[in-house]
């Protein structure tokens, strides 16, 4: 496996502190180190609270979820929800790990363990 193809599920608790999520995405950008992998889910958690927490106004936080779709095409993860079924984690974390099922991921970036 060369080190593009990794795929790696970034959890939205990942991707709400500015300097961590601007690391994980430039590794993601070409030569890519790895192949990052979300949901609509993750993303709008991330969105929701870059404005909550992070104190970004809404058209910020809009205009980065934009962004981050557009850059970042192939790393929607859809159809995970049936994986959802019989994980016994946290109902709060529970898409995550189905949606590292769904892809095939080889990591979960996250601090909920």
């Amino acid at each position: 496996m060369t080190s593009g193809n990794f795929k790696v599920v970034l959890d939205a608790c990942a991707l709400i502190p500015p300097s961590l999520c601007d690391l994980l995405l430039r590794l993601a950008e070409p030569p890519r180190l790895y192949r990052p992998q979300w949901t609509e889910a993750i993303l709008d958690e991330v969105r929701r609270n870059q404005v909550l927490k992070i104190g970004f106004r809404q058209e910020r936080a809009d205009s980065w979820r934009h962004e981050v779709a557009r850059h970042f095409p192939e790393a929607m993860v859809t159809r995970y929800q049936p994986y959802e079924d019989g994980l016994t984690i946290s109902p709060k974390d529970r898409h995550v790990l189905a949606a590292a099922i769904r892809c095939e991921a080889d990591l979960i970036v996250t601090f909920n363990i």
